[in-house]
């Protein structure tokens, strides 16, 4: 039993496993009661923006869930699938891509194909679980470097070149746009700015800044200025696109590389025609309605600073994602979650370790377009409440009473 899962008896069905109902959006029912919810990637409201649903519907009708059948490489692939990497590569800066079927997996092979076991992949400490597992399967060294720390990735590079001088082999650099947690972007400008001194190719997974970064939307990359210096750009279609897959975009040799050798893909089902057609309506009006992302960046900044006045930590995000970060142990984080969704009907992600340090609670807020100003103040004001509740160790006179 994994460190997440001893807590299973207590946790399941309500802490893990929740089962939110009705239709996607900012309010939705928990166990029968109606709750504000701040847990859904669907960061631009595409889920059920009328337009996708037709769409959806529309391509479901014609094509049934199995068109086209078997794998891209061997009879999977259609007109649609490729205009839908055009139009991806297109609108990411890069001149191909890829589609993949889900993002954790395609993360993982992306790695597991790009490298030997005479390469050295240089990584990030708090790369995201699928960065992890893909750096695992790596038959050669990995060099892990100090969360956002340009000084511990330089000694890491040091260490990778030469190394890489006896076995002939190349550094792979991987980093985050947007890590998912803190919401801080990944130092992508600065790494580039290594190559001055180095030699690597930067491999950016870019899963929560795809459609939400940017002056287009185009990803973190964008937002920094540095499209060219991200050698292999990769986004997933289950945040600002509310789908299910993923792509890889990267110059036309490495994409090709990776469309004739990613395991994951080649033996695996093209993604079904109402999916692709879906997203292809999806990208349509991420690019065509900015209104959406300037929506979601005004709620996301009034949610921010309403924390920061009321004296929350939300750390060091620079992005959407909002994490509230309060001292405590596993009992207050039970009972702090309980408190909001039984009270207050406001239904929040809890984190806990080992996902963050002992001694410290994460109430992860992700905003979207479809929230609004009274969302917020409602959420600001829960919390104002909960914190005074804290600091007077409401919530461990609550666990005492219930042990």
């Amino acid at each position: 039993m994994g460190p997440l899962g001893q807590h299973q008896k207590m946790a399941h069905g309500y802490f893990a496993f929740p089962k939110l109902e009705g239709e996607i959006a900012p309010h939705m029912k928990f166990r029968g009661k109606d709750h504000l919810v701040w847990s859904l990637n669907n960061y631009l409201g595409l889920a059920n923006h009328p337009e996708v649903r037709q769409a959806d519907a529309e391509a479901a009708a014609a094509y049934g869930m199995a068109y086209p059948m078997g794998a891209r490489m061997m009879s999977g692939n259609s007109n649609h699938h490729e205009a839908l990497e055009k139009d991806l590569a297109e609108f990411v800066g890069k001149p191909d891509a890829f589609l993949l079927n889900y993002g954790y997996q395609g993360m993982v092979s992306i790695i597991d194909t790009l490298v030997d076991r005479n390469d050295v992949i240089v990584y990030d400490a708090e790369s995201h679980a699928c960065i992890i597992d893909g750096v695992r399967l790596h038959m050669g060294k990995r060099y892990v470097y100090q969360h956002n720390d340009l000084e511990s990735c330089r000694k890491q590079l040091e260490r990778a070149t030469k190394l890489c001088e006896q076995t002939g082999g190349g550094i792979l650099v991987i980093t985050e746009g947007v890590f998912g947690m803190s919401g801080a972007q990944g130092k992508l400008k600065d790494i580039v700015d290594l190559k001055k001194d180095f030699d690597f190719r930067l491999l950016v997974d870019d899963a929560h800044g795809f459609g939400t970064m940017g002056d287009t939307g185009a990803g973190t990359h964008e937002a920094q200025g540095c499209i060219d210096g991200v050698d292999v750009y990769f986004g997933t279609f289950a945040k600002s696109m509310a789908g299910i897959g993923a792509f890889v975009a990267s110059s036309e040799e490495i994409t090709n590389y990776l469309r004739y050798n990613m395991r994951s893909q080649t033996f695996a089902k093209s993604l079904p025609m109402p999916m692709v057609l879906g997203l292809r309506k999806r990208l349509e009006l991420l690019k065509s309605k900015p209104e959406l992302r300037h929506k979601l960046w005004e709620v996301a900044l009034s949610l921010q600073n309403g924390l920061k006045e009321r004296g929350f930590n939300i750390g060091i995000t620079n992005t959407m994602v909002t994490p509230v970060i309060l001292e405590g142990e596993l009992n207050d984080a039970t009972a702090i979650t309980m408190d909001l969704r039984e009270n207050h009907g406001i239904f929040c992600s809890i984190v806990v370790y080992p996902v963050i340090p002992k001694g410290l609670i994460m109430l992860r807020l992700i905003p979207t377009a479809m929230h609004t100003a009274e969302d917020v103040q409602r959420t600001l004001d829960a919390y104002s409440e909960i914190g005074e509740k804290l600091k007077k160790g409401y919530y461990k006179q609550q666990a005492a009473v219930t042990a």
